[in-house]
């Protein structure tokens, strides 16, 4: 079997381990239990089953966060997001991975509460890394200095409350969380203004160097 061959196979025993796994989710959680459940439906035995996912439901939940982002993306690319101003295509990379996520938004959120807490912090945090990664490149970001970081920071803030949002929005159309992502967005505009007019106003001020010098009599 050649390596190609062998990944796509098992890219396609993940995925099915992934979907029998996301309806059971909703009541059980993460758990070892669901992982054997989901790769004893899935046709796998347990050695398998390890194989592909060495850290368990960990492992099952990273998968399911990748997946949703490359799923992101591919929507994404359908979107004339050249058309858009920046903030447009911010809202609409934000509101296609929550429109990925909505088909098991229990689930989701059961991954996300695993996620919270502190024993997996370090995996959360760089899920969320991913996932904004991903939004701002598939946006047409290019930034490779100081603001590369910043941006995804920043990303990282709006995503990670709306999606707090989402996971709380009962509303059939889900306007709240709409409303809500706007808001936040037009908070960091706000912001991004304010830097940039301090910005402009500080450089008709002296170095503070200059201020310490004493005056020529």
């Amino acid at each position: 079997m050649t390596d190609t061959k062998a990944a796509t196979d098992d890219a396609s025993l993940k995925a099915a381990v992934l979907a029998a796994a996301l309806p059971d989710a909703v009541f059980d959680g993460f758990t070892d239990a669901l992982l054997a459940k989901a790769g004893k439906s899935a046709g796998l035995d347990q050695a398998e089953l390890t194989r592909l996912f060495p850290d368990g439901p960990l492992s099952l939940i990273e998968y399911y966060s990748v997946q949703a982002d490359e799923e992101m993306e591919a929507r994404l690319a359908q979107i004339d997001l050249a058309a858009m101003k920046i903030r447009s295509r911010i809202s609409a990379a934000v509101l296609a991975r929550l429109s990925v996520l909505k088909p098991h938004k229990e689930a989701a959120r059961r991954a996300g509460a695993t996620l919270s807490l502190p024993t997996h912090a370090a995996l959360g945090a760089r899920l969320m890394y991913r996932s904004v990664d991903a939004m701002w490149r598939a946006v047409g970001d290019t930034s490779t200095d100081f603001n590369f970081y910043t941006k995804r920071g920043i990303l990282a803030g709006v995503y990670g409350s709306t999606l707090v949002r989402w996971f709380n929005d009962a509303s059939e159309d889900e306007s709240a969380t709409t409303e809500f992502l706007a808001a936040r967005i037009e908070n960091v505009m706000q912001f991004e203004k304010f830097k940039a007019q301090a910005k402009k106003a500080l450089a008709n001020f002296p170095a503070f160097g200059d201020w310490a010098k004493p005056k020529e009599k």
